[in-house]
């Protein structure tokens, strides 16, 4: 059996210290949708409804994570085109957001920032994936600079705004690491998914269906290093859909052979985790 072509990160559930603070840069100004909240937590999708893009649970003692530990690179929030890329830039632009840095990944381009927990975000949009290159079997990626007039020249209007287009959704996630062998085991051999790009010295990118990536993984910062304290900000656990249940149960029988079976599956949802403690629901 081989992972379905269809599988996706649907969402990922964050840490964060100050829930009106993250929701003002989440809903106010990126323009998510609250779809469901109580006094310290809330869920966001793009379109207003289930299933949630981003769930925020506060933590008003929760500490930074330390630099050096392994957890969240950043979450990728995938634009369906480069004009819905220009307005949700220009829309943090305006408002003084600081932006990290700017990169065409050949595949993509990309915007980098932080969220107001110092969470990594990529908000980026796909080329036409005719126009991937590939090389030696592998989908090609770089980090070049990116044009941003060839990103805003797409606006017609620049000062039009009604929030995140409803289809935005999650495109990956980046991962900081420990061990790139281990990382490898559990993502490609564990989780069956395909190695997609090994060129990047200490990264590796893993996707189902062809896609350039949906895990992107890292030793830069955090080579043999360990996770972050329980009571930091950032990545609780993520959810990947695996529509096949017979999959699915592949996947935990091999993730209980390397003792990394959380929970079992219901029937709609199982929890696993990889070998850097990072949890994943996996749902049908």
């Amino acid at each position: 059996m081989k992972i379905p072509d269809n599988t996706k990160i649907q969402n990922t559930d964050l840490k964060v210290k100050d829930l009106v603070a993250s929701l003002y840069f989440y809903s106010e100004l990126m323009g998510f949708k609250i779809i469901a909240q109580t006094k310290n937590s809330a869920q966001l999708s793009a379109n207003g409804s289930l299933p949630y893009i981003l769930q925020l649970t506060e933590d008003k003692n929760a500490i930074h994570k330390p630099n050096g530990t392994t957890g969240l690179f950043h979450v990728a929030i995938r634009l369906p085109n480069r004009a819905e890329l220009a307005r949700v830039f220009l829309r943090l632009f305006s408002n003084k957001i600081k932006f990290q840095g700017f990169s065409d990944h050949l595949v993509s381009e990309a915007i980098y920032l932080q969220d107001p927990d110092e969470n990594g975000l990529e908000l980026y949009a796909d080329r036409p994936r005719e126009e991937w290159p590939y090389n030696m079997g592998q989908v090609e990626m770089a980090t070049l600079p990116l044009n941003l007039n060839t990103i805003t020249d797409e606006l017609k209007d620049r000062h039009e705004w009604s929030g995140i287009h409803p289809e935005t959704d999650i495109g990956h996630i980046h991962l900081c690491v420990s061990d790139i062998k281990k990382t490898q085991n559990f993502y490609s051999f564990i989780l069956g998914m395909n190695v997609t790009n090994s060129a990047y010295n200490g990264a590796m990118f893993f996707s189902a269906g062809g896609y350039h990536h949906h895990i992107g993984t890292n030793i830069w910062s955090s080579k043999n290093s360990s996770p972050a304290p329980e009571n930091s900000v950032g990545l609780q656990s993520y959810t990947v859909k695996v529509p096949d249940k017979e999959y699915i149960e592949l996947i935990l029988k091999r993730a209980e052979e390397s003792g990394l079976l959380l929970n079992p599956f219901d029937g709609k949802k199982a929890e696993i985790k990889d070998f850097d403690g990072n949890k994943i629901f996996l749902v049908f």
